[in-house]
């Protein structure tokens, strides 16, 4: 913005009277130009205020770097005639004042601020001063406002600038009891936070405790139906595995035991049987068949042939 006035700086230096007014003409009509204070500070500049034919030349360059539109309507016959580009440069340097003010600009209050006749030209002119950078923000059709995000800063006024630093000060003091609070704020976060921890931490270790008291009763309950299935036995230790062994290998032999007895009775019985059959064989008359009439005698039988017969004759 300042380079941009440089040119007119440079030719102030000789430019007097007519020269400088003409000068204050072509500066506040120039696309570009929006600041005004260090060619306000000139000597050649200051003069015209004391004069009478271009004083209202010196308040034409005062109202474009503080004033605003709605100002030169009001003292609109002390000041000389604007042509267009200069009526659209101060209704850009009053909407960046109005957006100095407030982040949100309702469309009504720029339509009667800025006297534009639609809401189209007002946004035209809204879309001209964002492409000149010097304000950024969003045009909000629907809610009819223009929201700000940006804004170029205008020069200060004179016997402006301690209510400035006024409200700086106000703003740092500000600034300085939010910091103050978040640091409260975080610090008792952190202790929260911190307790939060020790909480979960007493929690965990009671939690694990109770997981292990629980853990060995389910143990215990397991060895004490595992020694009730094995009487005298020691559950998984090695001296109850010994004895579970031992158990077995005596259940087993009396098996064996029992087995052979049984086979050995059931032997006996057979054989005492076979003895009872052999003496009723001896016992026994086998009746001979009668002589035949011719005066033969039969032939004695086999062995094998007198057992037969003794099965035969057996009840």
């Amino acid at each position: 913005m300042v380079q941009k006035l440089e040119p007119f700086l440079l030719i102030s230096k000789s430019a007097k009277g007519a020269a400088a007014a003409k000068l204050i003409q072509d500066a506040t009509s120039r696309p570009g130009v929006f600041v005004f204070a260090e060619l306000l500070d000139l000597p050649n500049i200051q003069e015209l205020a004391d004069s009478e034919q271009y004083a209202q030349h010196y308040s034409l360059l005062q109202l474009f770097a503080y004033k605003t539109y709605q100002d030169y309507l009001q003292h609109k016959d002390a000041l000389p005639s604007l042509n267009q580009a200069q009526v659209t440069k101060l209704k850009h340097l009053s909407l960046v004042s109005l957006a100095m003010e407030s982040r949100k600009l309702p469309y009504r209050q720029l339509l009667e601020q800025l006297e534009m006749p639609t809401i189209r030209e007002l946004e035209d002119l809204i879309i001209d001063a964002i492409y000149l950078d010097i304000i950024r923000g969003k045009l909000d059709q629907k809610e009819q406002q223009f929201d700000v995000e940006y804004t170029m800063g205008r020069d200060v006024e004179p016997g402006k600038i301690e209510a400035l630093l006024s409200s700086l000060k106000n703003w740092a003091d500000t600034t300085a009891a939010v910091l103050a609070t978040l640091d409260q704020k975080l610090a008792a976060l952190t202790v929260e936070a911190e307790q939060t921890k020790k909480k979960q931490e007493a929690y965990d270790q009671r939690y694990q405790a109770t997981l292990k008291e629980v853990t060995d009763k389910h143990k215990a309950e397991k060895k004490t139906q595992r020694a009730a299935a094995y009487p005298g036995q020691t559950g998984l230790t090695p001296a109850g595995i010994a004895e579970r062994d031992r158990q077995r290998e005596r259940e087993r032999a009396e098996r064996e035991e029992q087995e052979k007895k049984q086979k050995e009775r059931e032997k006996e019985q057979a054989k005492e049987n076979d003895n009872e059959d052999d003496g009723k064989g001896d016992s026994m008359d086998v009746d001979e068949p009668p002589e035949s009439g011719k005066g033969k005698k039969k032939a004695p039988s086999s062995d094998a042939a007198q057992r037969q017969q003794r099965k035969r004759n057996r009840p």
